[in-house]
């Protein structure tokens, strides 16, 4: 398997501390660590094999006319990545109690975007797992990527990344 590239942000909280659960289950030498902030479509071009983490954002926070930290600010280079040939998998953290009717809305709002571009998005998850009542991630009755809920179900985070980078080692190239 080729090296992996985890692109995440926000920096400093739950999707970065996700990141590094993710990353250590691949293993040292198969992945690297990357925030999302500071990133160009160039960075994410040079791997194969390419994992996006988010918080949940909206729609409406990258059309804001105000400063954009993090995902907001790369939202523009998603457009200039050349996805051909290459695996995408998305991990998505939210809140299923608070936000039940946006539950990891990120996660879908990127998939909207990078799959006209031709990314090829692996590592689906089945809702059946998952209490909440809707997602933008949700596409053909599977979430598009790995939900994470750090707020009421951090005892399943654990069990979650491990299953979920095992069929993510099977899949990338």
């Amino acid at each position: 398997m080729k090296k992996v590239g985890i692109f995440y942000g926000p920096v400093g909280g739950s999707t970065e501390r996700v990141a590094k659960k993710i990353a250590e289950a691949f293993g040292a030498n198969n992945a690297d660590l990357i925030p999302i902030r500071d990133c160009k479509a160039a960075d994410v071009e040079k791997y194969q094999n390419i994992i996006f983490g988010c918080s949940t954002i909206g729609k409406e926070t990258w059309d804001a006319d105000r400063p954009k930290p993090d995902w907001d600010a790369f939202r523009s280079e998603l457009d200039n990545i050349k996805f051909a040939s290459k695996k995408v998998a998305l991990f998505g953290l939210g809140d299923h109690i608070t936000y039940a009717l946006h539950f990891v809305d990120s996660m879908g709002e990127v998939a909207k975007i990078i799959t006209p571009l031709g990314a090829d998005i692996v590592g689906k998850v089945p809702t059946c797992e998952y209490d909440f009542r809707e997602s933008e991630a949700v596409i053909d009755g599977e979430f598009i990527g790995l939900p994470i809920d750090e707020d009421f179900e951090a005892e399943k985070t654990d069990a979650r990344v491990k299953n979920w980078v095992l069929r993510l080692k099977n899949l990338f190239e």
